[in-house]
């Protein structure tokens, strides 16, 4: 029994090296370095759309918008307003990661469009404020 212990544990030490190695390969000094994101969603730049082409979009599309948030009107409700017209846009607080909006900042928000009998609303995904 002590044998197959010990056996198991030299065997273990002397595979992590291997498990821990890089893959081989030619490795240029000269090409750029590689880019990597973090995981989440990203909307296609296609989908950018304005609040009167987004009251013509079918319930639940997901939609970027851009422009300003106006206003506060409840806990996690705001009036967003592009030079087409407004609409109410609900953003949960873990939505804003840190970022700080005022009325004058220019905003674009995605998120999956909620439509009813005569109001929309965008449900937030992602706040991006734009430079």
């Amino acid at each position: 029994m002590k044998k197959s212990a010990a056996l198991l544990a030299i065997v273990a030490l002397a595979a992590t090296p291997v498990l821990a190695a890089q893959q081989g390969g030619f490795v240029d000094p000269n090409a750029p370095a590689a880019q990597t994101k973090a995981g989440g969603f990203q909307a296609d730049k296609a989908s950018v759309v304005t609040v009167k082409q987004a009251e013509e979009m079918k319930d639940d599309s997901w939609i970027t918008v851009r422009g300003t948030l106006e206003k506060q009107i409840g806990d996690e409700d705001y009036q967003f307003r592009d030079s087409t017209g407004t609409m109410k846009v609900e953003i949960d607080h873990k939505r804003w990661n840190g970022q700080t909006v005022s009325p004058k900042d220019q905003v674009e928000l995605t998120g999956e469009l909620d439509k009813d009998f005569n109001s929309i609303e965008l449900d937030v995904k992602q706040v991006r404020k734009l430079p």
